[in-house]
């Protein structure tokens, strides 16, 4: 069956609380709860001192109730004692401040002295809980990266330098990766080389993007070394750790990561706002793509408000079941909520929880306990797969880096939003598409989508290249293809690595000023960005023209025949709203269409999970009003209704296509 629970933490409540805590996740349908993720300091109260006998009693309690324990290594904040007796472990601003304990996650990711702590840690924990039959998983820390990603510290300095050394082997080939001839930045040898921190004026572009990626790449290997140590002393027992593809969280490069933990699990936290509920999606969707269309975990998200939004309201009512059930559509085999019970004290005590403050007699437990029920029903989706789109938006998180970088055309250019509002312009149009890391098969997709894909290797390149030769419908835009992987340009004219497969030419980036807008001959209106794009030959279609100001007549949107491809260039962001037009074109030419009846387009999200016998097709009501889904192909499960409340989800059978 699908998994079901939550972060569970004990040591904040009394030793009578944990009997009221089975019950209630029984009576909820809880059968998994993440265990000790912030227990170090009750784990090891001193240098050499451990106390387990808590612990130990929690988990057989949950295993004598049915409930399985995804056991944290307890790494993800060090105690007191480690900080004072040890402060080179606190991480390093790029101004030099000291991020000081009293938060969270106050530790370097290079630092050996909280390595050997740390590990020693994970040793004492999976000695010994390597033979008790509760414990289903290990979670390595918590959200890796969210509070430490970058730091400047000297421990930093030590690794960025052997990194770069690894990844360039010689300091002449460094010098030119970095550029270093410009502003007397040569240097002659690794050692003078020093992470990006404050400077005079803007620092190396390509140093920044590397301290990126090797930023990614320790944290990464600091997962390693946990996960080592767990695969050694329990080879039987899966490990993961819990992503965070959510919102602009961007610091690491988890489609890089996937491949280290045994099975992926995310953290996803609903933000309120115009494409709130297709955030969600997108970020679902991605999380599904990035564990390869393999069922995923769901291990954190909320059952109402967060504590740390600006403003933090309530959910609406149905949309606790509507976002579990979005994840599950998108391949999550679970469903977990950050917390059990809701904190009486500490810096998330407002931060809702299936167990409110409020008790059992309310509102959100009994939602709780609802989808439960739900979930044991749809058991037979367990270990399913997402069933593939025809269309996909290409994610690229080396581009993500490099396209925000500091002393650009426009510091108002957000990468995630362009590719979210293309997604919500698939979603107007009832279009099922796939969000997908760059390094993915693209051969199976007849429609590709690469927005803003700044940072362009020549094997991208050239794969890309191929993917239309070979017949693929491929679509890119402002500020693509503009840098190698090292952030240099890519001569010629913009967009650059794309100038030909496109048959245009941009000779000036053309970003907006706020409040300047152009509009369109289809009825759009540009904002932020509205390039002057010029054909260069007579097979590029001009789609779309500008009809105001000095770009009045230039075209604006193109397209290009090459063979049995495409290949297409959007010169202007026009939001989701001003996408949506243009997509249909370019869908309709690729041979793209919905599946959804005319009438549920943009009200309706349609994603499918097959184990290659049965689709199961989620219909997942987008919309604050009702809507009914008799005219989709399949039969509800039983209980589930084809008529669809505001922001409720019903789940069909049909017989999937492969067994005709």
């Amino acid at each position: 069956r699908l998994a079901y629970g939550a972060d569970y933490n004990p040591e904040q409540w009394p030793r009578e609380t944990w009997d009221e805590d089975v019950r209630l996740m029984r009576e909820a349908g809880v059968n998994v709860v993440s265990l000790a993720i912030f227990s170090w300091a009750r784990l090891q109260p001193a240098r050499g001192a451990w106390d387990f006998a808590w612990l130990d009693e929690v988990i057989d309690l949950l295993h004598e109730n049915g409930i399985a324990v995804d056991l944290a290594t307890a790494t993800a904040s060090p105690p007191p004692w480690l900080t004072t007796e040890h402060p080179e472990i606190l991480p390093v601003t790029a101004s030099g401040g000291i991020l000081w304990p009293g938060a969270r996650q106050h530790w370097r990711p290079t630092s050996p002295v909280f390595r050997e702590h740390a590990l020693k840690l994970v040793t004492a924990m999976a000695e010994r809980y390597k033979d008790h039959p509760a414990v289903c998983a290990w979670h390595i820390s918590n959200e890796l990266g969210c509070h430490n990603i970058y730091d400047y510290s000297d421990d930093a300095a030590r690794a960025f330098r052997g990194w770069l050394a690894e990844r360039y082997g010689s300091i002449d080939v460094l010098n030119d990766a970095w550029g270093t001839d410009f502003w007397s930045q040569r240097y002659t040898d690794f050692q003078q080389i020093l992470p990006p921190r404050q400077a005079a004026s803007h620092a190396n572009p390509t140093q920044q993007l590397d301290f990126k990626r090797f930023s990614s790449d320790a944290l990464k290997q600091y997962l390693r070394e946990e996960r080592d140590i767990l695969n050694v002393i329990t080879p039987d027992i899966p490990v993961t750790t819990n992503f965070m593809v959510m919102g602009e969280t961007k610091g690491m490069d988890y489609a890089d990561w996937a491949g280290e933990v045994d099975f992926v699990a995310n953290d996803h936290y609903f933000v309120p706002g115009p494409q709130g509920v297709d955030e969600l999606s997108f970020s679902a969707n991605l999380t599904g793509n990035i564990a390869g269309g393999n069922p995923w975990f769901l291990m954190e998200h909320s059952t109402s408000a967060v504590n740390w939004q600006p403003v933090n309201t309530p959910k609406k009512p149905g949309a606790l079941r509507r976002d579990s059930l979005t994840h599950v559509a998108h391949g999550a085999d679970a469903v977990c909520y950050f917390q059990w019970r809701q904190s009486r004290a500490g810096a998330e005590k407002f931060h809702s929880a299936m167990v409110p403050h409020a008790g059992e007699d309310s509102p959100i437990f009994r939602s709780v306990a609802g989808l439960g029920r739900e979930l044991e029903s749809l058991s037979d989706v367990a270990g399913s797969h997402r069933s593939p789109a025809s269309a996909a938006i290409l994610f690229d998180w080396n581009s993500w880096w490099a396209s925000e970088q500091d002393s650009h055309p426009s510091d108002r250019l957000r990468y995630k939003q362009e590719a979210l509002d293309w997604y919500s312009a698939f979603l107007a149009l009832g279009l099922r598409v796939d969000v997908v890391p760059s390094a993915a098969d693209l051969s199976g997709y007849a429609l590709v989508v690469a927005p803003i894909l700044h940072a362009v290797p020549a094997a991208l390149k050239g794969r890309l290249e191929d993917y239309v030769q070979n017949g693929g419908h491929f679509v890119t835009g402002y500020f693509s293809g503009i840098a190698d992987e090292n952030d240099h340009i890519w001569l010629g004219g913009y967009p650059g690595a794309f100038a030909d497969l496109l048959g245009v030419r941009v000779d000036e980036f053309g970003p907006l000023l706020d409040g300047e807008s152009i509009q369109l001959d289809n009825g759009a209106t540009a904002t932020l960005w509205a390039d002057r794009v010029q054909p260069s030959g007579h097979d590029v279609e001009i789609l779309a023209r500008y009809t105001t100001g000095e770009h009045s007549g230039d075209a604006a949107v193109t397209r290009r025949a090459v063979g049995n491809g495409s290949a297409a260039y959007m010169g202007a962001r026009l939001g989701a709203p001003g996408l949506a037009p243009v997509l249909a074109d370019l869908a309709a030419s690729a041979g793209l269409s919905s599946e959804l009846p005319a009438e549920l387009r943009g009200a309706v999200e349609m994603v499918v999970r097959t184990d290659g016998r049965t689709d199961y097709v989620f219909l997942i009501n987008r919309t604050d009003t009702a809507v009914d889904v008799t005219g989709v192909e399949g039969a509800p499960l039983p209980g589930w209704e084809s008529k669809l409340d505001p922001r409720s989800v019903s789940v069909l059978t049909r017989r999937a296509a492969a067994t005709g």
